[in-house]
């Protein structure tokens, strides 16, 4: 038996998820979790990203956009910030590609309500996209 997904989307789904934990053999895991992200989502996140690194000094600095990334999904999570083996600081955090459509799309929101904070010029449209992105 390999690896099987099931997107619980009608009855036939579900039944099919039911048949395979019944059929999986012991010391098998089952993990039930919203969908990540969209592809929309994700294709929004890095045009973004680009935009906020070139345009906002942060402190005297300039980030890259993964550094951005860093910021905006610990602003989001509230994360702690721990020293690091030698000096500076570790930003304890999860990975955005662990994130559902929902928390990611508060992840999005937080970048475009900064980056309008910061009078941020968007290089693509940005849609709205709620849980239905």
């Amino acid at each position: 038996m390999s690896k099987q997904i099931y997107r619980l989307v009608h009855r036939q789904a579900r039944a099919g998820a039911q048949l395979a934990i019944t059929n999986a053999p012991d010391g098998w895991i089952v993990t039930v979790a919203e969908p990540t992200r969209t592809l929309e989502q994700n294709a929004k996140l890095w045009p973004m990203l680009t935009d906020v690194s070139r345009q906002v000094d942060w402190y005297g600095q300039r980030l890259t956009p993964e550094e951005w990334k860093d910021v905006f999904s610990a602003a989001l999570k509230a994360q702690k910030v721990v020293p690091g083996l030698n000096g500076g600081f570790v930003v304890c955090g999860q990975s955005t590609s662990k994130m559902g459509k929902r928390e990611f799309s508060d992840l999005l929101e937080v970048m475009f309500a900064f980056g309008a904070d910061k009078g941020v010029q968007w290089s693509e449209p940005v849609p709205a996209w709620g849980q239905a992105a």
